[in-house]
């Protein structure tokens, strides 16, 4: 691991963050072109459709996040520790893992869809467009799932750019994609499924061949035997396990946000769906700051350095302060004007902007539990996260249950605020034992 000074941990925290924000804001630019794709067709329910079935495979594919947020812990105390033989470990591990969980979905795509749909109290029309999405993307589950690991990985080793090449390969190619099956040959949500399917493919193959190049500069050996420790296994498992019950209970806040809505009306859901994807912005651009603290500060848990631990902590919260006013004042200013890029439906248009005070103040409200969830992976002290959110989610549910039924969306919007604050109040709770614990005999989670 390179060692810092305070001096140049802010350089480094941006340096690492700034192209993550770009991998990453190109993410929620995906989901804004298929929304606003569908939401210059004639009717609400395009958007809805493509906004449940996106929300399915939140809980299909996004539920497997840890193989890229365990993957960049595991990678990135590996780098710290100066290990080759582990980071190459740290690499095919959830690449086999990836593998086999993807082809699990796609042969149990019917049963899946049986138990899933009906939970979704959303309109014919609606459910009608979710089921042709989920048909045709389901087939991608294996590629994505691979990406995860090597977007991961390569995070690990401190190597953004390498990973904002595969994403932006992918996310590209989906939107021009889009644009060329929906608006020149007509498809409509059929286009928007096929365009992710053949782009999740493409994108595999280009993180492939970078991994492949990677590797000649990591040194090191195969070691099968180290690949296949049983010790080395346990812990994967154990990360694996409470980032994929945080992950769950993220995606269940989620789609209870987006059944309400559903169950609310077509207009609310679509309008509902568009706020959202400005949520995705906002997340996706200060998870740049969170990577980088989490590629940064596992690399210092690996070298067991606290006080590098602590400058790097200190850095990204400056840079996330500044970053928190600016999208703020983005939204307050421009909200209206990118409302309408997503839909010329007056009547979406007239409910978003209803609800875009709620956007202006989530920046303030959900950027330090982005921050902390960071912190935690890269340490790899996911119990705690795991913890963090389920009493979260608990919140929101009972926040939910009394606040939708007297303030309807405004209710709801408010208590995914408060389920925003949430995560930040418990994670920051257990933040003093993580810091604590890093210089602390035996306590190193990998090696």
């Amino acid at each position: 691991m390179v060692k810092s000074t305070a001096s140049e941990t802010p350089v480094r925290v941006w340096a690492l963050a700034w192209p993550i924000i770009v991998t990453n804001l190109s993410t929620p630019l995906l989901g804004a072109v298929d929304t606003a794709v569908m939401g210059h067709l004639p009717d609400a329910a395009y958007i809805g459709g493509v906004a449940v079935g996106a929300i399915i495979f939140g809980f299909l594919l996004w539920g497997f996040g840890f193989l890229r947020m365990g993957t960049t812990g595991f990678a990135a105390q590996a780098f710290g520790a100066d290990d080759a033989i582990e980071l190459r470990a740290a690499l095919i591990r959830p690449l086999a893992l990836g593998a086999g969980l993807g082809a699990l979905l796609i042969l149990l795509q019917a049963p899946i869809a049986a138990l899933v749909f009906p939970l979704i109290d959303a309109s014919q029309d609606v459910t009608a467009f979710a089921k042709t999405y989920y048909e045709i993307r389901i087939w991608s589950a294996p590629a994505t799932l691979l990406q995860y690991g090597i977007t991961g990985w390569l995070l690990g080793l401190q190597r953004p750019w390498a990973a904002m090449a595969t994403q932006i390969t992918v996310n590209l190619l989906n939107i021009l994609l889009d644009l060329f099956f929906v608006l020149e040959l007509g498809w409509g949500v059929e286009g928007v499924a096929v365009a992710t399917l053949l782009a999740e493919i493409a994108g595999t193959l280009v993180g492939l061949a970078i991994v492949y190049r990677s590797l000649h500069s990591v040194g090191g050996t195969w070691n099968w035997p180290i690949v296949w420790r049983r010790d080395r296994l346990v812990a994967l498992f154990r990360v694996n396990r409470d980032i994929f019950v945080r992950n769950l209970c993220l995606i269940m806040a989620t789609s209870i946000f987006t059944a309400q809505s559903a169950a609310m009306s077509d207009t609310l859901l679509a309008a509902n769906a568009i706020l959202i994807n400005l949520q995705q912005f906002l997340a996706h651009g200060l998870d740049g700051f969170a990577h980088a603290a989490e590629i940064l500060g596992g690399g210092a848990v690996g070298a067991r350095d606290r006080s590098a631990f602590r400058r790097i902590v200190l850095s990204a919260t400056r840079l996330t302060i500044i970053s928190t006013l600016l999208i703020s004042v983005a939204y307050a200013v421009f909200g209206a004007q990118i409302i309408g890029l997503f839909t010329d439906i007056d009547a979406v248009i007239a409910a978003a902007l209803i609800y875009l005070p709620w956007m202006i103040a989530s920046p303030a409200l959900s950027a330090p539990s982005f921050l902390l969830d960071g912190l935690f992976i890269g340490a790899t002290r996911t119990a705690a996260m795991r913890n963090a959110m389920v009493a979260s989610l608990l919140v929101f549910l009972a926040a939910g249950y009394l606040l939708i039924p007297a303030m309807g969306n405004h209710g709801l919007w408010l208590a995914f605020m408060i389920f925003m604050v949430a995560r930040a109040v418990t994670l920051a709770v257990a933040y003093p034992a993580l810091e604590r614990s890093i210089s602390a005999p035996g306590r190193n989670p990998v090696l």
